[in-house]
């Protein structure tokens, strides 16, 4: 374990709050790996994707740097348009 993950595990087990946030930031990062990995599976750049989409190119480069909490409808509505099963998992 780094140095970080030893300070982000004594902090969440004080904070709650800080606990929430990196969960959150977590989930997010998560989120971006996803998507980025089925944009460029169906070789296209953000700007195409987003075109596909129906959303901003500023929308897609949000969720690929895990700065955006996508919304299930979003994450839907990407499956739909790139033809794909979207799957949530608790673990």
């Amino acid at each position: 374990m780094s140095k970080i993950d030893d300070y982000i595990s004594n902090r969440s087990k004080r904070d709650q709050q800080f606990k929430s946030a990196a969960d959150q930031y977590d989930t997010n990062l998560d989120v971006a790996v996803a998507v980025r990995n089925l944009r460029e599976s169906e070789h296209m750049t953000q700007r195409e994707f987003a075109l596909l989409i129906g959303k901003p190119q500023s929308t897609v480069a949000r969720i690929e740097s895990g700065s955006m909490n996508a919304s299930t409808k979003l994450l839907t509505q990407i499956a739909q348009a790139t033809h794909k099963k979207l799957i949530i998992q608790f673990s």
